[in-house]
């Protein structure tokens, strides 16, 4: 019996602009495709670090074109062009490989919404870089004009910072499983989903932050009812003593032993850190439910339990 999978694409599945992402959603695609042929149910989020930071940067060169014209555009509006570009590039990826293998099944994009906190503490500490380098005097006029965090970057210049909260839930949630319920393959919570909070009212605010796409794939997971949480990056299997003479590759794991090395630092801060984290968020949820990091083609092979590594109760 096929299973509800949710696939959180990593930045290596997309490329980093416009040629390379054409030409890797092909083969993102075919990955996808093989799950979908086995009679699975698939939803995909993905990742948008490089799409969100050429948006950006694309918005910051037209607003310095003309100041009193072009006003910098909102993070959350940034977000939200790299979920419709991503959207359309892998959708129709998607479909043609779908019907290339005599599959006939929808695949849409859903411009989604993410709810954060705005007590969320990472509001008071921003600590994520976005969009280009800027100049000690450019840098001063943000601050002073639209109340932006800057940091100076290694000597390379000033670049604005952001919050990266914790999502809350998934406004379009319904939406997408009323989807899912009716056969179709959903793309949704691109680059983390569009960042709002409640203000007053029934009001969405966008929020100037960046969601870690793999937290936002967990709740995505975890209100869809998902059996499985697939978290695709550049390596096959989760390691411990990474790239040392006693690097060991792990198979499996159980929420305890990951925290276990979580607490030992084995996992990068913002590389493998986040994806166990969710990880494990998603198979403490409810019992059954399976988490899975592995390489993008081998999505399948670690679905029937031939590779990748395994998180579960």
């Amino acid at each position: 019996m096929g299973k509800r999978i949710v696939i959180a694409l990593g930045g290596n599945a997309l490329g980093n602009n416009l040629p390379e992402q054409m030409a890797a959603v092909k083969q993102t695609a075919r990955a996808i495709a093989d799950l979908i042929e086995e009679g699975h149910e698939v939803v995909v989020a993905h990742g948008n670090g490089p799409q969100v930071g050429m948006i950006q940067a694309a918005m910051t060169e037209l607003t310095r074109s003309d100041p009193e014209k072009y006003i910098p555009c909102p993070l959350s509006v940034c977000v939200a062009m790299s979920q419709g570009y991503i959207g359309y590039d892998l959708q129709n990826a998607l479909r043609e490989e779908l019907l290339d293998r005599g599959i006939v099944k929808g695949v849409s994009t859903v411009l989604t919404q993410v709810e954060v906190d705005p007590e969320d503490p990472a509001f008071q500490h921003p600590t994520k870089p976005i969009g280009s380098f800027m100049s000690r005097e450019e840098a001063e006029k943000l601050v002073a004009e639209r109340g932006y965090d800057v940091v100076e970057d290694a000597g390379r210049g000033y670049r604005r910072v952001v919050a990266s909260p914790k999502p809350v839930s998934i406004v379009e949630i319904d939406s997408i499983r009323d989807m899912v319920e009716a056969g179709l393959v959903v793309v949704a919570c691109g680059g983390g989903g569009i960042p709002v909070f409640r203000s007053q009212g029934h009001h969405l605010k966008g929020a100037a932050a960046v969601i870690d796409k793999d937290f936002a794939s967990c709740v995505l997971a975890q209100q869809l009812d998902a059996d499985y949480l697939v978290i695709l990056t550049a390596v096959e299997k989760v390691a411990v003593n990474f790239g040392k003479p006693d690097q060991h590759w792990l198979d499996s794991l159980t929420p305890d032993q990951a925290r276990e090395y979580m607490d030992q630092g084995q996992f990068a801060p913002g590389s493998m850190l986040p994806k166990v984290q969710a990880a494990v968020q998603f198979a403490e949820s409810k019992p059954g439910r399976s988490a899975l990091i592995t390489l993008l083609e081998k999505a399948r092979d670690g679905i029937a339990g031939r590779t990748g590594t395994s998180i579960s109760l």
